[in-house]
């Protein structure tokens, strides 16, 4: 386990108490061979309590990085971690630690006098006590805690609130957006064998577009028209729930009198909507029509323009 920052739980309450404790316990055999095998640090198994995982991590001769002495330490630990970073989460909880006096068969209760819940987070997922108590009340024989060299600790977790960051976005609106346009030709066209062809990446407001055209049609303009589409071309880069709102529109440009075929239209761009546009642009009928100016010398021309109004980013 990683080496871990604690925070010490300075204004300690004790108590006697007959119940032994409710969630977990944590029992000792042979309590003087920890220091004699180099165990300065003894992590328990996970164990639940109010739905989350917890440990207990024990220093029997004080813990030395906290430069404590004479006192044994004990703190709690929150055993799932990568959940709270996960969630970006908070786990409030009151705890206590219990430790049993073995001849009058009742517990050392040790708390925080204060009473406060103590919260749990990414950045602090540990709480206890630097001075727990000292190793010679500990070890001394009258008070029950440590007979037949063994002895037993206990604790109790009681998690009082939950909190999450949740979620939020931010909607950035563009003031007196600028059109960007892209003018796509499209050589030997009557060729095209692919289903759908994709011109060149360009940029609108700072983020890359590109034109689909599928030159056959495309699910209800399957074989009837030609389907043509905006798409986002860097979708992958955008962060769940961000989206773009794009006013847009594409042209095939009547090469002969000017009287191009548009479509204008606006959507909201997101990496799970990442195109726009018609699956029924023009008739093929009408686009290898000579008069219609659509395909001269084989050669077609497609025009997007595209203004980028509002930018929606999560917080």
């Amino acid at each position: 386990m990683a080496n871990l920052v604690y925070s010490n739980l300075e204004e300690v309450g004790r108590y006697i108490s007959e119940a032994a404790p409710r969630h977990y316990i944590l029992k000792i055999m042979s309590f003087s061979l920890l220091a004699k095998t180099g165990i300065d640090k003894y992590e328990s198994e996970e164990f639940e309590a109010g739905g989350y995982k917890w440990k207990l991590v024990l220093y029997p001769h004080g813990n030395k990085s906290r430069n404590v002495k004479e006192h044994l330490s004990l703190y709690l630990v929150f055993a799932d971690v990568a959940s709270l970073i996960r969630l970006d989460s908070e786990v409030h909880a009151v705890f206590r630690f219990f430790l049993l006096d073995q001849t009058k068969d009742n517990y050392l209760v040790v708390h925080d006098a204060t009473g406060k819940e103590r919260p749990f987070h990414r950045s602090m997922h540990q709480w206890g006590f630097d001075q727990l108590i000292p190793i010679r009340s500990f070890n001394d024989v009258g008070n029950g805690y440590l007979l037949d060299d063994s002895c037993v600790f206990g604790a109790e977790v009681f998690v009082t609130k939950e909190m999450s960051s949740g979620k939020g976005e931010c909607l950035s609106m563009i003031k007196d957006a600028l059109s960007s346009k892209h003018v796509w030709k499209i050589e030997n066209f009557s060729n095209l064998d692919s289903e759908y062809n994709e011109s060149q990446q360009f940029f609108a407001a700072n983020h890359k577009w590109k034109i689909h055209l599928f030159p056959r049609g495309r699910r209800h303009g399957l074989g009837t028209h030609i389907s043509m589409y905006l798409a986002l071309a860097d979708s992958a880069t955008l962060l769940d729930g961000s989206k773009i709102f794009a006013e847009f529109t594409l042209r095939i440009l009547d090469q002969q009198q000017s009287r191009h075929i548009a479509g204008k239209v606006s959507h909201w761009f997101s990496s799970s909507s990442q195109e726009s546009g018609w699956e029924k642009f023009v008739s093929l009928a009408y686009f290898y029509h000579a008069s219609s100016g659509c395909l001269v010398k084989d050669i077609c021309m497609v025009e997007a323009e595209v203004a980028v109004h509002a930018v929606s980013n999560t917080l």
